[in-house]
C-alpha cells in the first residue's frame, strides 16, 4: 500500500495560489483560537456574568417570523 500521495503537477502561479489559500486558512484559525481564548480568560473572572446571559437568553420569549 502506498501512503505516499503525488500531487498533480501545477504551474507556479496556480501552486503559489493554493499555498496563500492554505496559509491563509491557517491564519484564519490560529486567530480564532487566540480570540477565543482571550474571551475565555476576560469572562473567566466573571462567571455569575455568564450564568446571568445564559439564564436571560433562556427565559427571553421566543421571537417568530411572520
Amino acid at each position: 500500500m502506498n501512503l505516499h500521495f503525488e500531487e498533480p503537477i501545477l504551474d507556479s502561479k496556480t501552486r503559489r495560489k493554493l499555498e496563500d489559500q492554505r496559509r491563509m486558512a491557517f491564519r484564519r484559525a490560529i486567530e480564532e483560537y487566540a480570540e477565543q481564548r482571550r474571551m475565555q480568560q476576560e469572562l473567566g473572572g466573571y462567571p455569575d456574568l455568564i450564568l446571568t446571559d445564559f439564564l436571560s437568553i433562556t427565559r427571553s420569549p421566543q421571537r417568530h417570523a411572520a
